[in-house]
């Protein structure tokens, strides 16, 4: 049995104490919210023998006002081919596969472990050449999980709607090859702040006139946040709200967003413990200890930063899910490379997980 419940930002909303801190890096933030554009949700998690209570807290959460989820985005992907491979009789996640014409040979897995470990493009890109675009938006809003529209790849600047064959090993010497998918051209989305900053480049030079991110991915909190509970607590959901997954895939699944890079055999030097795991460790390069789990994707593009993650303290019993997002673009230019990534946004994200940390290891 489980339930849940929403509360605003009231005197008892931990938010409200944590955004009042002095920390400073808190403190610069919310000096300057509107700027920032900051979105939060805070579940509590209370546990009562078999019932799991969830209880949500929010601050300035609206899906009509758009960011950009960057890599966000890579979540649905990865819960959606691992749905679909399960209900394939030839297929699995240990299926070699590669893009015709490519050179890269990957398997599921291995893709999917990098998308979380080091947020890698080509392994998004590849699961999008085996889904579609329209795929993953009807398999996530079939489940509840809206609104959502996943319109593109990532790091690729193209506008083909049509995916590319991928060859597939059906066993060492077999191969077949994927027929292209056709997905919907995207409409422009209608949305509040779709259009932002002054001023963007493109092809080197400068046009005074806002950003327009109509035709882009659309992928709000309050999404990212139920599909991390549906793969968390999937019993906290109806049958038809779970996505299906075995209980070996979904077990997979929760340790690749767990796996941190020095685990999946990347430069530590480069790939620190927090390079993708921005709540409590992303301004540090200090390893996370073994006790502390965190399950997450991040984002990080066009001065948005945004984590979605349900982090886990094994050795004191304290657990919480947080999805956040804010923008650090002072100069509100667009890609200009110009963004406070690593002085505003990465610090901001960071104290504000440690302080909500040390909130519920105080009330546990």
């Amino acid at each position: 049995m489980a339930f849940s419940c929403e509360q605003d930002l009231t005197a008892e909303n931990p938010l409200t104490q944590v955004l009042a801190s002095d920390d400073p890096y808190i403190r610069q933030v919310m000096d300057k919210v509107g700027q920032h554009e900051l979105q939060l949700i805070f579940t509590q998690i209370e546990r009562n023998d078999d019932s799991v209570i969830l209880k949500d807290f929010k601050f300035q959460v609206a899906g009509d006002n758009y960011f950009y989820p960057a890599s966000t985005v890579k979540f649905p992907a990865a819960v959606a081919a691992l749905e679909k491979l399960n209900e394939l009789d030839s297929l699995n996640r240990d299926v070699r596969y590669y893009i015709e014409g490519d050179s890269i040979e990957d398997t599921f897995a291995k893709d999917i472990i990098k998308i979380f470990t080091v947020s890698d493009n080509h392994a998004n890109n590849r699961l999008v050449e085996f889904l579609g675009q329209d795929e993953i938006n009807s398999r996530m809003r079939s489940r509840g999980v809206r609104p959502i529209r996943i319109a593109h790849r990532l790091g690729v600047h193209t506008d083909d709607v049509t995916t590319r064959p991928l060859v597939l090993y059906l066993n060492d010497t077999t191969t077949t090859i994927s027929q292209p998918i056709v997905n919907k051209a995207p409409e422009p989305l209608r949305l509040n702040r779709i259009k932002k900053g002054r001023g963007f480049y493109a092809q080197d030079s400068l046009h005074a006139e806002p950003f327009n991110f109509s035709l882009k991915n659309y992928y709000p909190i309050e999404s990212q946040h139920a599909l991390l509970k549906r793969i968390v607590f999937p019993q906290h959901f109806k049958p038809s709200e779970r996505f299906g997954l075995s209980p070996d895939q979904r077990e997979f699944l929760l340790d690749a967003m767990q796996m941190l890079p020095r685990k999946n055999g990347y430069d530590p030097e480069e790939f620190y413990d927090g390079y993708c795991k921005f709540f409590m460790y992303g301004d540090t390069q200090e390893r996370i200890p073994d006790h502390i789990k965190i399950y997450n994707k991040v984002g990080f593009a066009y001065g948005t930063l945004t984590d979605c993650a349900y982090i886990r303290d094994e050795l004191n019993q304290v657990e919480f899910m947080l999805t956040g997002t804010i923008l650090v673009n002072q100069d509100g230019i667009f890609n200009d490379d110009a963004y406070e990534y690593d002085e505003v946004g990465i610090p901001f994200l960071a104290a504000l997980g440690r302080s909500l940390y040390a909130y519920e290891l105080g009330r546990k």
